[in-house]
């Protein structure tokens, strides 16, 4: 075997080694996760996700998951936890320790130390015989058979089992508090994921010049709004009302089909019934139209009267495409 089959089929081995794990973690989700997830649910705390090594990385994200999605999390690294970080837990705070094997010396440390306290303790692990788990008031089981690694030892799909059984708690968390596409551009106002679902087209239109003619415009002033306004179109509008659009294509089609456009007006070359928006759409929407259509401007228009144009350039600039 040469060296790019090797590296095709070691990494199909790890895919499908993972895949089967994590699918078989279906069938170990039982009762006691819905218990867990229902005491979370009900809790006036925080919670504090806690792990040690490779455990303590799946820990940092399970802690952004439940943030993003409505449920407040704070990561505790389980080493620094036994010197001196112990004070990060809270009263009514749900601790949720995160160990493959369940028997590591600071997990025996940390666990009984938060059982003195008296937070209510969560383990997911992959020994349901351990000391975590024997010691923790719910277990989510997340047993795998075995690590992609070849040689069985690096933490692989043991780590991929950990972070889907914590996307699973926070999915469910998620549904329980009936938290909504707008709840979540709460927490994601930044970036192009956030301004999905919160930029509306009123938001770039009032960005634009807002060109405009009317239907008895002469075509050589259409070519001068069209010039000014720099969007590449323009909308034709009678009583605040568009009737039709020009874009740079049209005037470059009316140009091919004759010698001179002396005596055209934008009635002559407009597009009738062009594609529009409302300016309180979302702007995604805008951008799904775009595409659908294969153009690059949009006309918006608020209780069916112009309000301006929406350019590609706009949704580029914005991170949305």
């Amino acid at each position: 075997m040469n060296r790019q089959d090797r590296i095709i089929s070691v990494a199909k081995n790890t895919i499908e080694t993972e895949s089967k794990a994590i699918a078989n973690l279906a069938h170990l989700v039982n009762e006691e996760f819905a218990g867990a997830v229902d005491y979370i649910y009900h809790s006036k705390g925080r919670v504090i996700v806690t792990g040690i090594g490779k455990s303590a990385n799946i820990a940092t994200k399970i802690v952004a998951t439940l943030n993003s999605t409505g449920t407040p999390a704070i990561f505790m690294h389980a080493a620094d936890a036994i010197h001196g970080d112990l004070g990060t837990i809270q009263q009514n705070d749900t601790v949720i320790c995160i160990s493959k094997s369940g028997n590591t010396p600071e997990i025996k440390v940390l666990v009984p130390l938060i059982k003195a306290i008296d937070n209510k303790l969560i383990a997911i692990t992959g020994n349901d015989e351990s000391f975590l788990a024997q010691q923790a008031d719910y277990v989510l089981n997340a047993y795998v058979e075995k690590e992609a690694c070849p040689n069985n030892l690096a933490p692989t799909t043991s780590t991929t089992a950990q972070l889907v059984i914590g996307d699973a708690l926070a999915m469910c968390l998620l549904d329980l508090r009936g938290f909504s596409s707008k709840d979540f551009a709460k927490f994601h106002p930044g970036g192009s994921l956030g301004k999905k679902l919160y930029l509306r087209v009123s938001n770039l239109t009032s960005l634009n010049e807002k060109p405009q003619v009317s239907p008895d415009t002469d075509v050589k002033k259409v070519i001068v709004e069209i010039s000014e306004k720099m969007l590449g179109v323009t909308a034709v509008v009678e009583n605040d009302e568009i009737v039709g659009i020009i874009t740079d294509g049209d005037l470059r089609r009316m140009l091919t089909k004759t010698d001179s456009f002396a005596g055209l007006t934008a009635k002559d070359i407009m597009t009738h019934n062009p594609k529009k928006i409302a300016n309180n759409a979302m702007a995604v929407e805008a951008m799904e139209m775009m595409d659908k259509y294969g153009i690059t401007q949009i006309l918006a228009e608020e209780k069916g009267k112009y309000s301006g144009v929406v350019h590609i350039h706009n949704l580029t600039k914005e991170g949305i495409i």
